[in-house]
């Protein structure tokens, strides 16, 4: 699964990665706050006269990059940083409110780890918004002793639906590793770490179901032929 051909041309992957935000994409979940005069003071965006009191609002990022806000309607945050789109939305709230002031956070990033060993693929759900490659392989239990440290494979989406995704490969048995495994994660990466094949292992695996028919129908020969 997800193995490459030996002469396969991997992306470069460059120190760049490492200072990469996270960029918001289709499908995220963006809580995000609203306040006057740079904190000072909060805005209810939820308020109907009833008392009632909100402190965040959540929306989910359109699969076109739009999101739909109170009195902001519609515009497009995709592919921007955090910071990116807490400036855009505290110049659109400007036309509203003195000096507004805007937090957000992705609330649903999720990176698909597979650490090297058979069946145990885990989706991991990242709360820090620039989390690095390091910390989603050891929130997902670290490489097992099957699995290749030489050999990562960070798998990233292009932008462009109709080219083949990014392919970035890396060596974490190196303390030179280090630097790279710094890379910030994306929405719906792939880390895959490659297993060791295990030939006499698997073979071994296959087997013991088989001898274990065949011990079991010895015994059972051996205690017919006593009676």
């Amino acid at each position: 699964m997800l193995r490459t051909p030996k002469d396969y041309n991997y992306d470069k992957l460059v120190d760049s990665l490492s200072r990469l935000d996270y960029k918001i994409a289709a499908n995220d979940a963006i809580q995000y706050k609203v306040f006057t005069n740079d904190g000072f003071k909060l805005i209810d965006l939820a308020s109907t006269g009833t008392g009632l009191f909100r402190n965040d609002l959540d929306v989910i990022v359109e699969t076109s990059g739009e999101v739909k806000m109170p009195l902001l309607g519609r515009f497009n945050v995709g592919g921007l940083t955090i910071k990116e789109a807490e400036k855009l939305m505290e110049e659109k709230y400007s036309e509203f409110y003195v000096k507004p002031y805007v937090t957000l956070k992705v609330i649903n990033k999720r990176v698909i780890v597979f650490p090297g060993n058979t069946g145990q693929a885990k989706v991991i759900n990242m709360a820090n918004n620039n989390t690095t490659v390091m910390e989603a392989i050891a929130t997902a239990g670290g490489i097992p002793e099957d699995g290749k440290a030489y050999k990562i494979k960070l798998i990233r989406n292009n932008t462009d639906p109709s080219l083949k995704p990014f392919v970035y490969l890396m060596d974490l048995s190196r303390i030179e590793g280090v630097t790279l495994a710094n890379s910030k994660v994306q929405a719906n990466d792939i880390i895959y770490v490659e297993p060791r094949y295990r030939p006499f292992r698997t073979l071994a695996t296959e087997l013991a179901p088989i001898a274990t028919l065949l011990t079991t129908l010895v015994i059972l020969l051996q205690f017919y032929s006593i009676r």
